[in-house]
């Protein structure tokens, strides 16, 4: 989709060096962590508490995570025990190392409900066969057969990053109050991007911990998966904009788990809603001239080519474009049919 204006964003901090951490505020630290994707990062964020410290997100669970995390915690402040570990959501990049950390030192991971068992149900796939209902999706999507074939190859490779969890966790809910180190952190959990994103927003510091709900310069995927072809988390995702417009103030610093921390919230909420809605018109306006499939409106949603060598962009692109069908059915803009041999044909209303 189009890049929104980041114009009236402004970016107070440098990214830390590879192995150290910036200083946020009293206590709370930035550390920055490598990754082997076209997103080649992540941010991780540690918390003092009296006699020791919290980390929220913990990157991918591979050797080289691995080794800048040893280095980390043998010296400077992460050298003090390490208390709790929490997780923004379910994404590897974020929950990673969930597991090693909590065995490792004996402490509880704490996260969302529905994160920790969509997780836990994810990752079970490891190894396993692709399901049927997987390839009726990607077939009614209007994928070939070559892309179905790689989708079976490609299946249960969610896990490779993950750890395996700990077999028990404690709960995050809206609304909670947190407290770590000498603050509280309310828990305002947000949905689009994944079942049960929890953000966690200091009033005191005025810092808000926003994982990948609120990006400063690219936006969050947001998809429906073969598990639940009729979801609609693009409108979960708009209320979940609305509802950080209202709970947290203009003036926060945003700590984001991509890109820089960064002033301007609600100019980038702002900003993400109109994006989303132009690329919704983009879609209607390439369906006037007639029933589409999914594959066949990238070009409205998308400004790269979507191939379907690349398997993984492939699918996301195919999440994202089913996420706009299901947002514009449910309003009533468009309808779908599916063909004999089950491929899925969009149309405006008539």
């Amino acid at each position: 989709m189009t890049k929104p204006d980041t114009a009236a964003l402004t970016y107070p901090f440098e990214p830390p060096a590879p192995r150290h951490t910036v200083e946020l505020a009293p206590g709370v630290r930035w550390i920055r962590l490598s990754m082997p994707f076209r997103l080649d990062h992540i941010n991780v964020w540690t918390i003092d508490t009296r006699d020791g410290w919290v980390l929220v997100d913990t990157g991918l669970n591979d050797p080289a995570t691995v080794a800048d995390w040893l280095a980390l915690m043998a010296q400077g402040p992460l050298a003090r025990p390490l208390q709790g570990v929490y997780a923004t959501h379910m994404h590897p990049d974020h929950i990673g190392l969930a597991g090693w950390f909590t065995r490792r030192a004996g402490i509880p991971l704490h996260m969302s409900r529905l994160e920790y068992l969509s997780c836990r149900v994810m990752h079970a796939d490891t190894n396993r066969e692709a399901p049927p209902d997987g390839v009726l999706f990607h077939r009614r999507a209007g994928w070939s057969e070559a892309a179905i074939e790689g989708y079976r190859s490609r299946f249960g490779s969610f896990g490779k990053h993950i750890h395996a969890l700990p077999e028990s966790f404690r709960r995050l809910q809206d609304c909670d109050l947190v407290p770590l180190g000498p603050h509280d952190w309310r828990v305002i959990t947000t949905g689009g991007h994944s079942p049960e994103h929890a953000c966690l927003y200091c009033h005191n510091l005025n810092l808000l911990i926003a994982g990948d709900q609120v990006l400063p310069r690219i936006s969050s995927n947001v998809s429906v998966f073969a598990t639940e072809p009729q979801a609609n988390p693009l409108k979960e995702w708009y209320e979940s904009l609305d509802k950080l417009a209202r709970e947290v103030p203009a003036d926060v610093l945003v700590l984001p788990s991509h890109n820089e921390p960064f002033y301007g919230l609600h100019q980038r909420l702002d900003s993400l809603r109109a994006s989303q809605d132009q690329a919704l018109e983009r879609l209607r306006q390439s369906l006037c001239n007639g029933p589409q499939r999914i594959v066949d409106v990238f070009p409205a949603l998308f400004h790269r080519a979507i191939g379907a060598q690349d398997g993984q962009q492939l699918s996301l692109a195919t999440g994202e474009a089913v996420a706009c069908m299901n947002y514009l059915i449910a309003e009533s803009a468009v309808e779908c049919a599916v063909s004999g041999d089950g491929v899925a044909w969009y149309a405006l209303k008539s």
